[in-house]
């Protein structure tokens, strides 16, 4: 569940003030406006990665206002995905479950698994370069989704994929609630897109969100 009330965000001269909406435990949620109406900023605080000025946010039965990130048991996919260079799609997916100290062999566990279902398992010890992007935004997804979150946030992870290609992620984000019960908060410009994943729509628009 998440439940933001009377939210106001500064992000340098802009600011997003009294917000204010309410997504239940496991919908799949997508909140849409014009570019710059601040999308992205409202996403970014919910995760703890923006400061909030005032209001408050609730994630689940807590109030996580002023919790910092890693607490708050949030997975994100950013836009661009977001990849290490550095790592291989293996180390990408255990990289939150060694954060937080799993076991090898439980590491390794939940690695098969994830990879067994995104498609991921042939490109396990290969490095970012040279993915697709469907492929990246896989791993991004299996990264995010590693240490089994309440809550998945997906901020336009499908906006730099071929139609071919965002055709087959929606059709794997659709199965997210049937596989994983989370709760999703997704932000796109795509109506189509929320036409064919959401459960409820929300608008940002002059700063207020209104349900669809």
């Amino acid at each position: 569940m998440i439940r933001v009330e009377e939210l106001s965000v500064r992000a340098g001269a802009f600011t997003l003030r009294g917000v204010s909406f309410a997504v239940p435990a496991g919908a799949h949620a997508v909140l849409m406006g014009r570019t710059g109406s601040g999308k992205t900023t409202l996403l970014e605080a919910i995760c703890g990665l923006r400061p909030v000025v005032g209001g408050a946010i609730h994630l689940q039965d807590h109030e996580v206002t002023h919790w910092p990130p890693a607490r708050r048991g949030i997975g994100l996919v950013p836009q661009d995905a977001a990849l290490f260079g550095h790592l291989t799609v293996r180390e990408h997916l255990s990289f939150a479950l060694s954060l937080r100290r799993w076991s090898r062999e439980q590491i390794e566990a939940r690695v098969a698994e994830l990879s067994a279902w995104l498609g991921l398992t042939p490109l396990l010890d290969r490095p970012p370069r040279g993915l697709s992007g469907g492929e990246a935004q896989r791993v991004a997804l299996g990264r995010a989704l590693s240490f089994r979150p309440a809550i998945l946030c997906l901020d336009e992870p499908l906006s730099a994929l071929d139609e071919q290609t965002r055709g087959e992620m929606c059709d794997l984000l659709r199965t997210l609630r049937t596989h994983t019960g989370v709760t999703v908060l997704h932000v796109t410009h795509n109506s189509a897109e929320a036409e064919r994943l959401a459960d409820r729509v929300f608008l940002l628009r002059a700063g207020r969100v209104e349900p669809q």
